[in-house]
Formats: structure tokens, sequence, C-alpha cells
């Protein structure tokens, strides 16, 4: 199977995949663990590539919030990757594939998307 790069247009999305992956980004990691449960779902190239990447951002984002929790001041970071996320899932609404530094290509690196 030949693999896609993320930044070339998905010719096959639908706006079901688009609406998937707003919610994946908004409610990750919760949205992303039920996609990947759904057999229709997680085959979806456009689905899959932002489904892996919220995952990873949620993943991150969790073990952030709580490491982090004991400061006042350093606790707004987790906050800030949401706002972060609601932009890429807005991104993703629009059929656009997301680059989030660092996150991408560890999710390609690991051949996850």
């Amino acid at each position: 199977m030949s693999e896609q790069p993320m930044n070339e247009p998905m010719m096959d999305v639908t706006s079901d995949d688009k609406l998937w992956a707003l919610l994946a980004y908004v409610l990750t990691p919760i949205v992303p663990i039920i996609i990947m449960l759904m057999e229709d779902k997680k085959n979806r190239p456009f689905l899959r590539a932002h489904n892996d990447q919220a995952l990873v951002v949620g993943v991150i984002n969790v073990i952030l919030g709580i490491v982090l929790s004991w400061t006042l001041v350093l606790a707004c970071v987790p906050v800030l990757i949401w706002f972060a996320c609601i932009y890429w899932g807005i991104q993703a609404y629009n059929g656009k594939m997301v680059e989030i530094p660092v996150v991408s290509n560890f999710v390609r690196n690991q051949g996850w998307a």
C-alpha cells in the first residue's frame, strides 16, 4: 500500500469524516479512543491521520495537566493546549490536514497515520 503524505488533499473525505475529526480534537483523548473502536471509522485515511494526532496531543495534555496542576501559573498550559486543539479541529472540519509541531512527525514515524 502506498502512503499518502499528510499535506496532500484526500479525495474521499466525507462531511462525517470532518465532523469526527473535529470531535477528536475538541474532546480528546476520549473521542479518539472511541473512533479506534469503530470499525467503519478507524480505517478512513483522513480521519485516521487526524485521530492519531488528536490522541497523542490528548494524552500529552492529560499528562501535563496532572504534572503541572500543583502550580496555578503553569496549570493554564493544558487549557492553552485545549484551545489549540479547538483551532486544529476547526481546520480539520474545513478539510485541511493539520501539521502539529513534533506530534505530526512522531505519528508518521511510528506508522500510525
